[in-house]
């Protein structure tokens, strides 16, 4: 359907807005348009734009705060960045609370919320860019500690059924930065709200690299320290969005077979890597992607951040498509060297 349709379609419901830019709602900050757009508030505004797209069959897109996404082209349809807000408790006893939170609250603004009423486990989380909404679909982790390990349930519409639903742990089907949003589901649902289990009494989770090491050195002892170590790390090796538009990790960490693993080792003995469960091993994405020869590597307006090569970088200009692109040699060249296939995280539209 044309763009000048779809515009027709909305003339008279002016919550929405027409050739819409998305530059300042996506963090590699390009200047992809919508053709329309909407940012509704609570589930009664949602459902009837969910209605009327329907009604005339319009391409959905469903943002967050788009710090997992590029915009390879525009996009001929209607995008719908839920508003919905709030941190309510919804049960608490001595040891644990569980907080509902609005999908459009901002992650790490929960998170630093959730430690100053006492509620911890989130504290190695801290700074990951994006909303509450998109943390369950990626399952998103770092540290040692995954969103799921603190997740109860979730409020969502589901588009399929036309009815709101709630999720619990096991329909989500989370995995290493997946979950069936990511999967057999995606597109399906539209996460208004989620619910999180969070301790009373402080349980620092350490174990992951040199954490403890950086902890101890910082005189750390209480989450707030935590999260400021992690703070503190991520700033020296991750470039600032508002200075060089980046969506974070572009690519997850591989997993691969025992086997191939081995193989890798015996040409690369220091190569980096974590137990997984089974028969597979996790090497860090970073490495495979230096060894190929692609750290601190720029190419026109895009390059890797010299001091964390998962990270790609638009330095100014560039297109979503030449980002795609560096990308894709950075795959080829990791597969040519290493046989293991890389896979990215963003979300490619």
């Amino acid at each position: 359907m044309a763009s000048e349709q779809i515009i027709a379609i909305f003339t008279t419901m002016n919550h929405i807005h027409h050739n819409y830019s998305l530059k300042a709602l996506n963090s590699f900050g390009l200047d992809a348009r919508a053709a329309s757009y909407a940012n509704p508030a609570d589930k009664e505004s949602l459902i009837t734009l969910l209605e009327e797209a329907h009604r005339e069959q319009l391409p959905l897109l469903i943002l967050g705060e788009g710090s997992n996404i590029l915009f390879k082209n525009n996009f001929q349809g209607l995008v719908i960045q839920p508003g919905m807000k709030g941190i309510d408790v919804v049960k608490e006893n001595n040891e644990e609370v569980v907080v509902k939170v609005g999908a459009s609250e901002n992650w790490d603004r929960w998170v630093s919320y959730a430690i100053e009423k006492g509620w911890y486990g989130l504290e190695n989380l801290s700074l990951i860019p994006g909303s509450v909404g998109s943390a369950p679909v990626q399952n998103i982790g770092a540290y040692g500690v995954e969103m799921k390990d603190h997740f109860e349930w979730l409020e969502t519409y589901d588009i399929q059924m036309k009815q709101q639903v709630r999720l619990d742990f096991n329909a989500c089907r989370f995995g290493y930065r997946s979950s069936i949003f990511k999967g057999e589901a995606k597109g399906r649902y539209i996460i208004t709200h989620v619910a999180f289990r969070l301790d009373k009494k402080a349980r620092l989770n350490l174990d992951y690299g040199n954490i403890k090491d950086v902890f101890s050195l910082a005189n750390g002892s209480t989450p707030l320290d935590l999260r400021n170590v992690i703070i503190n790390i991520r700033e020296s090796k991750l470039p600032d969005p508002a200075q060089f538009g980046n969506a974070g990790s572009f690519f997850k960490n591989s997993m691969v077979d025992r086997t191939v693993f081995n193989c890798i080792r015996v040409e690369y003995p220091e190569v980096p890597f974590y137990p997984n469960d089974g028969n597979q091993m996790k090497i860090p994405a970073a490495w495979l992607i230096e060894k190929s020869g692609w750290k601190g590597k720029r190419v026109g307006n895009v390059g890797t951040w010299p001091a964390q090569p998962l990270v790609i970088v638009n330095y100014g200009g560039a297109s979503g498509q030449e980002i795609y692109d560096f990308s894709e040699n950075i795959l080829q060249d990791v597969e040519s060297t290493f046989s293991v296939s890389l896979e990215r995280e963003v979300n490619v539209i």
